[in-house]
């Protein structure tokens, strides 16, 4: 088979290597060149485990949203027993996608021909079909799927690695925060122009906090720890700040409650962790935020951004009036870090284009590289 990308940017991605403090970034090339999207497409997003976000999204029987993993539409469903499973999202007749839209459903029907498959992805009905038709043989294509810490995992590939092997050491790292438990309160989704590392790279780096966000939140940051030696496919860091990550400086007298079972030195931090590819969150004393992000081709990507709360603080009074300032303090990173992903991705396409070096407050971002360049080069 011939290779998937050119032999100058493999030869690039080999030069990617630890230790951070001596190596290149990722080269230029990888943020703009079509054909390396394309070989994403199949080495990363089709092979491993892709985060989809909090899988509260499919919280009762009956619950169905149609998701899309580089380009690949799927349709998850939690079935009458409670079981999260994922299939294409592609009628077993002639193709076409059987839903467009987060829904509840006793049965998935396809709107071309009526075919019609349980939420187990049975087929059930298919009118008119020959006496012989054999059903069994025609339900949805099943692919992977699992939960973990509150998050949901899918996988394209029959033989990919366990899911506790992708994230070996994930457990442990985290349990002061009762990932599990936490409550999603609010979901937005948007398109952003500039390529999906780009957009995951930004948010788990302290170097640009002190310029893009100086007048929101930047000066509450202070100095980080290194990252976490983890073995599984993610990088993760903690480090405290001033009062809450959740809210801007102006603000923090609106700050909810700790999360239930923090202590010591997990009541003052962030830890913020990006498991690979695609999906990345900051879990501090009060509050998580989740941010997942989708290819939309080499120059722009599809987001979806979560904020999550335990359940006790819903209950808290003034709960709606308090967490619309976390809400508010996460549309406004976002678009102080869009601002700049523009002209970052601008800058990407020049063609004098070069690969920098990583600044010691880019742990993360260098941790993913080196996760990159091996995948991508192997």
């Amino acid at each position: 088979m011939a290779p998937l990308l050119d032999a100058s940017i493999i030869d690039g991605l080999k030069r990617v290597a630890p230790p951070a403090s001596a190596s290149p970034t990722l080269p230029p090339a990888v943020y703009v060149d079509p054909a390396v999207a394309l070989a994403e497409r199949e080495l990363l997003f089709r092979r491993g485990w892709v985060g989809c976000g909090r899988s509260d999204r499919w919280q009762e029987p009956g619950s169905c949203a149609a998701i899309e993993i580089a380009g690949a539409p799927v349709l998850v469903t939690r079935d009458a027993s409670g079981m999260l499973r994922a299939f294409a999202n592609t009628c077993r007749h002639r193709g076409t996608r059987l839903v467009d839209r987060a829904c509840r459903a006793s049965r998935i029907v396809c709107p071309f021909h009526a075919w019609t498959y349980a939420l187990d992805g049975r087929l059930t009905g298919a009118p008119r079909m020959a006496a012989d038709f054999d059903r069994a043989a025609h339900g949805l294509h099943p692919y992977l799927v699992e939960e973990r810490a509150g998050f949901i995992f899918v996988s394209l590939a029959d033989d990919a690695a366990p899911i506790d092997d992708w994230l070996a050491g994930f457990g442990a790292v985290h349990a002061p925060w009762p990932l599990e438990r936490l409550v999603t309160t609010r979901r937005v989704e948007r398109g952003v122009p500039c390529n999906w590392k780009l957009f995951l790279e930004v948010f788990n780096e302290y170097y640009h906090l002190g310029c893009v966000h100086r007048s929101t939140f930047g000066a509450i940051y202070h100095e980080p720890d290194p990252v976490d030696a983890v073995a599984g496919c993610f990088t993760t860091q903690f480090g405290t700040n001033s009062g809450t990550g959740g809210l801007k400086e102006s603000d923090q007298r609106h700050a909810l409650p700790a999360m239930p079972g923090l202590e010591g030195r997990h009541l003052d931090g962030t830890r913020y962790t990006w498991i690979y590819p695609n999906m990345t969150f900051a879990a501090g004393r009060d509050a998580a935020w989740v941010l997942e992000a989708q290819p939309d081709g080499p120059s722009a990507c599809r987001v979806a951004l979560s904020v999550c709360f335990p359940r006790e603080t819903l209950e808290h009074g003034g709960f709606a009036a308090a967490a619309g300032h976390y809400y508010a303090r996460m549309d406004e990173a976002l678009e102080e870090d869009i601002a700049v992903l523009e002209e970052q991705q601008a800058g990407m396409a020049s063609p004098h284009a070069a690969p920098g070096r990583f600044a010691a407050l880019e742990p993360s971002v260098a941790g993913f590289a080196f996760w990159y360049a091996a995948m991508m080069a192997a």
